[in-house]
């Protein structure tokens, strides 16, 4: 007798997010993942037909709740903007690891891949746009320097973004202290 469904899709896709940052796009397939769900690995095909399916929509579940958090936010004072944002990118620190491989995605054989991975890069672009129009508006109010190109600004805000917690601090903590290194530096 088989094995009988026991887990959600949401379970379905935490599971794929977990086992596509431990093994990569290379080292994940649905063998893997139905060795880590409780049910039949021909379950997973009730939601997707295939590895390039299922890992389109885990990458687009966890940029979906960047975006959303993204975009609510209230950018009137671009410098609390700046720190609520790098605290929505570190509560999800490993997105660029995760879509780092988005592009071997094979698009073409899957129509719902296809949109999955449109969707991810209009998210992409309106979080870079957004970024970009924060720390530009930063500069004309002259709360960051403006000497410093603002690809530099950039560069070193994602660099915080993948700065090992070590400490395991919380993430708002951990957030407030990365931004007060940005905005005052290691100097005491």
């Amino acid at each position: 007798m088989g094995r009988k469904q026991s887990y959600s899709h949401s379970e379905l896709l935490d599971i794929t997010k977990r086992l596509v940052l431990e093994h990569g796009y290379d080292g994940f397939n649905l063998k893997l993942l139905s060795q880590h769900l409780p049910g039949a690995r021909s379950t997973i095909y009730q939601y997707y037909a295939n590895k390039d399916e299922i890992i389109a929509a885990c990458m687009k579940r966890v940029i979906a709740a960047v975006l959303e958090k993204a975009a609510a936010l209230d950018e009137s004072d671009s410098m609390r903007a700046l720190q609520e944002l790098l605290n929505i990118y570190l509560e999800e620190f490993q997105l660029h690891q995760l879509l780092s491989d988005a592009y071997k995605i094979k698009t073409t054989s899957s129509d719902a891949a296809r949109k999955d991975i449109e969707y991810v890069e209009s998210a992409h672009d309106f979080l870079k746009v957004q970024l970009t129009r924060l720390f530009q508006k930063a500069q004309q109010e002259k709360q960051i320097r403006e000497d410093i190109p603002l690809p530099v600004h950039v560069g070193v805000f994602f660099n915080f973004i993948n700065t090992p917690n070590m400490m395991n601090v919380p993430v708002p903590e951990w957030s407030k202290m990365l931004f007060q290194v940005w905005m005052g530096g290691a100097k005491k």
